[in-house]
């Protein structure tokens, strides 16, 4: 049952009444009717960020900044605010259920720090970028990155995070910090880029890679929430309230979403996601259209494919030659 867990019951009913006291604080019904499609936005988002590798910010980023025009920053921000919420709810679902062997997750003790400190650098050094470019950026990636796997042949078959060398360490650095960089421009990347690091260099199962991007994306996120809340000091009470609109939304809905990722097959989800993300790209496109865009958007996607491509390829030759190899010692 999806409240089977002792814990998460407990935890939803701190949250939810965390939430009722701090909205009499801070909000009102006519703000929250006012703003309606920020709570409406995470239907969908928090139930993607708690079912599939991307972040509910993978929805609410482009919603809220391409879609209806909202500030970069403030969308960002709002990303990296919910899903402090909404995936922490679904990690918390994920690490109390019975079927979840918690001794996986024990690497995210080290990539926590690491993606953490490309965040910071980012912070500081790529905030400068023009906006239409951050955006072309963001919907290729993730545009890529689907339309890639799901006609991929490969599929993952390990249990956990094994690195064989210094090597495979240095590697998983190396893509935590450019999640990290990816998470200060967007609000969300951490989870795509870990998320594909495992199914792809270390061969691992996707629905535990999805989990492991899932629990990421929510440290990342409280602690991004909480660099520009009490470091930069850059929150304001708009960003609050908005953020308070959603909070029961999506409390729910991320781990809602885990809860059905263990319990429907993983290639319907991949196509649901595969048409939301080419939809974005494609509407990006269309609305406003510019050469600048056009261009822009059309060249991270050839390059992140070719990228995506050529690494699932050579998995998927990779598991063929071993494959060979224990037919002709057998």
């Amino acid at each position: 049952m999806f409240l089977e867990s002792k814990i998460f019951r407990i935890w939803l009913l701190i949250a939810a009444s965390t939430w009722v006291v701090l909205f009499s604080l801070f909000n009102n019904l006519d703000f929250l009717i006012d703003h309606w499609y920020y709570p409406a936005t995470m239907v969908v988002g928090a139930f993607v960020a708690g079912s599939t590798p991307e972040g509910g910010g993978a929805v609410a980023f482009p919603v809220l900044n391409i879609f209806l025009n909202i500030d970069r920053v403030l969308a960002r921000d709002f990303s990296l605010m919910i899903q402090s919420i909404g995936m922490t709810s679904a990690s918390i679902f994920i690490l109390t259920n019975k079927q979840t062997d918690v001794r996986a997750f024990k690497p995210l003790l080290w990539w926590v720090p690491v993606a953490f400190t490309g965040f910071v650098i980012g912070m500081h050094l790529l905030q400068g970028i023009q906006v239409y470019i951050i955006q072309a950026l963001f919907l290729a990636l993730i545009a890529s990155f689907t339309v890639t796997y799901y006609f991929s042949t490969h599929r993952g078959t390990r249990d956990q995070y094994q690195p064989r060398t210094w090597r495979d360490v240095a590697f998983t650095m190396g893509i935590l910090l450019t999640g990290g960089l990816f998470t200060s421009l967007f609000g969300t990347g951490i989870d795509i880029m870990i998320y594909t690091l495992l199914v792809t260099h270390f061969t691992m199962k996707e629905k535990l890679s999805t989990e492991m991007s899932v629990m990421m994306m929510a440290a990342l996120s409280i602690l991004g929430y909480a660099y520009r809340g009490l470091y930069e000091g850059a929150l304001t009470q708009y960003q609050v309230q908005t953020w308070l609109c959603a909070f029961p939304v999506v409390m729910i809905m991320a781990p809602l979403g885990a809860y059905v990722l263990k319990r429907i097959n993983k290639e319907w989800m991949l196509r649901g996601v595969l048409v939301l993300n080419l939809a974005q790209l494609a509407y990006f496109n269309i609305f406003k259209p510019s050469l600048e865009k056009t261009m822009w958007s059309l060249g991270f996607t050839i390059l992140l494919t070719a990228i995506f491509y050529f690494g699932m390829a050579e998995l998927v030759k990779r598991r063929q030659r071993a494959q060979e190899t224990a037919a002709a010692l057998a």
